[in-house]
């Protein structure tokens, strides 16, 4: 249950990106924002890689297993710096609903096909079930939010949500070699970071060389990277990528009540009834390791 509260616990951290940059008045592009975010929580991630213990040699099933541990850690850097523009041009073309549900509701979808094709690893029937509760509970935020019409942009949020899970599988890879979840999320967002920090530098950090620029990077680079992450990497040691992904769609949960409870944002009738019904598909993974663990702990007793 400790793994599922730590993966619940990182989304609550992804989920306060929005408010974040709301509450803070920055004059800086979403891309150079993400790319500091990436720098700051990259770097701090990086430093445990030093902490991490060794890895042991590849093991298990399916075409992942074959390649190479540098290309592993390679491939997930590249989900992750293709996740922030992506994610970003898909909210800018189609409005910050639209553009979140299909970024995020994709993302579960997506791990599920490469945890099957890539690791030979199946979904669970309830998983199914529990992603199919929330991506209808993230279709009723955005209808309730006034999201704009899907266009051709609602591509990149796919780009974005495959992103996601292309570092999310990568992680799990390394976990499953006997890496630490330290070491692993560290080399793959450090060597994100290493990539990040030229182009950053090249772009400019405009608008965050203020105070509220600086407390916003600090912000997403601590909190909801390097910290979230870490989390995020707890919980991806003990459960399936599938599980992992589907419990992060958490992220728009507390994004909305955020919204309501600090930004003062209403939400329409629609959006409160997704609200609900994303917290519901949550809620029946959640149920279902609290009594794996109940039954564990009784055959123990």
């Amino acid at each position: 249950m400790r793994y599922v509260v730590a993966v619940l616990l990182a989304a609550v951290g992804f989920g306060t990106t929005g408010t974040a940059q709301a509450l803070l008045d920055v004059d800086a592009s979403p891309l150079v924002v993400g790319l500091a975010r990436i720098v700051v929580g990259g770097g701090l991630l990086a430093l445990c890689v030093l902490r991490g213990t060794g890895s042991a040699p590849a093991g298990g099933v399916g075409l992942l297993a074959r390649v190479p541990t540098g290309w592993v850690v390679a491939g997930g850097a590249v989900g992750v710096l293709a996740y922030q523009p992506t994610f970003f041009a898909g909210t800018t073309t189609n409005g910050v609903a639209i553009g979140t549900v299909v970024a995020l509701g994709s993302a579960p979808v997506v791990t599920g096909l490469l945890d099957a094709g890539l690791r030979a690893r199946r979904p669970e029937r309830r998983w199914w079930a529990a992603t199919a509760l929330a991506l209808v509970g993230l279709a009723l935020v955005a209808a309730g939010s006034g999201g704009g019409s899907w266009r051709a942009g609602v591509l990149w949020s796919v780009v974005a949500g495959a992103s996601y899970a292309l570092y999310a599988v990568a992680v799990k890879e390394l976990l499953d070699r006997g890496w630490a979840p330290t070491r692993s999320v560290g080399a793959v967002f450090g060597s994100a970071a290493a990539v990040a920090l030229p182009v950053l530098l090249v772009a400019g950090p405009g608008g965050l060389l203020t105070v509220d620029g600086l407390v916003l990077t600090l912000w997403l680079g601590v909190v909801t990277t390097t910290v979230a992450y870490l989390l995020f990497g707890y919980g991806l040691a003990r459960l399936p990528a599938t599980t992992v992904a589907t419990l992060t769609l958490a992220e728009p949960l507390c994004a909305a009540l955020l919204g309501v409870g600090v930004l003062g944002e209403r939400l329409a009738p629609a959006a409160g009834a997704g609200v609900a019904v994303l917290g519901l598909g949550i809620a029946v993974l959640t149920a279902r390791r609290r009594r794996a663990g109940v039954v564990a702990s009784a055959a123990a007793a």
